[in-house]
């Protein structure tokens, strides 16, 4: 499994980034299920939302557990991988899926504290991505490159400390010119923890 030297000690303490964590036909797979499911529309971009919804205009993961579907099975083979690998030490039971057209990205932000657990792993499909990390107090700034087919974990540090985001633009900076973007689909796999459930 090759990992890029973002391991948990490098720029951003606590990143972790594994590089074609998911064969290019598994991507093509994992696509496919995604898009024979129905989006929502309710922000800018389109979202799917699995295992509880989270409320994004109250910072919080809704109430009602009717609120999401469960993690179809596509989910749960991949969050118990995720467990087998020690990458969670438990099965995730969240899933968010993000859709992002070139031009489209999102700003810098942590995952909401009360609402999840200490390890957020998304994993990467179709077109690649640079993500920015910043740290608001330092100041400093370390972009990473999310190739398609690899999974980003962010722990201690990286989760809590960092903010992340992708910038709302149709290329990034390469070392020969610019990279052009195309879709680019997320998902991410995230505890829930149960006494905070709304803030």
């Amino acid at each position: 499994m090759p990992e890029s030297s973002l391991d948990g000690g490098g720029p951003v303490p606590g990143l972790r980034y594994v590089a074609d964590w998911l064969a290019p036909e598994a991507c093509a797979s994992l696509l496919a299920f995604i898009d024979a499911a129905e989006w929502s529309t309710e922000l800018r971009r389109r979202v799917q939302h699995y295992g509880q919804r989270y409320d994004y205009a109250r910072r919080s993961v809704a109430a009602d557990p009717r609120d999401a579907l469960p993690l179809p099975a596509w989910a749960r083979e991949q969050a118990i991988r995720l467990v087998r690998e020690g990458i969670m030490d438990q099965e995730p039971d969240q899933a968010i899926i993000n859709e992002y057209q070139p031009g489209q990205g999102i700003s810098p932000h942590i995952d909401c504290v009360p609402c999840f657990g200490p390890v957020v792993a998304a994993i990467s499909l179709g077109s690649g991505c640079d993500m920015d990390f910043t740290h608001p107090e330092a100041g400093e700034r370390s972009p990473v490159r999310l190739a398609p087919g690899s999974l980003c974990v962010m722990t201690g540090p990286a989760r809590y400390a960092w903010r992340h985001g992708i910038a709302a633009r149709k290329s990034d900076p390469g070392a020969a010119g610019r990279v052009p973007r195309g879709r680019r689909v997320s998902v991410t796999f995230r505890t829930i923890i149960g006494a905070s459930r709304s803030r």
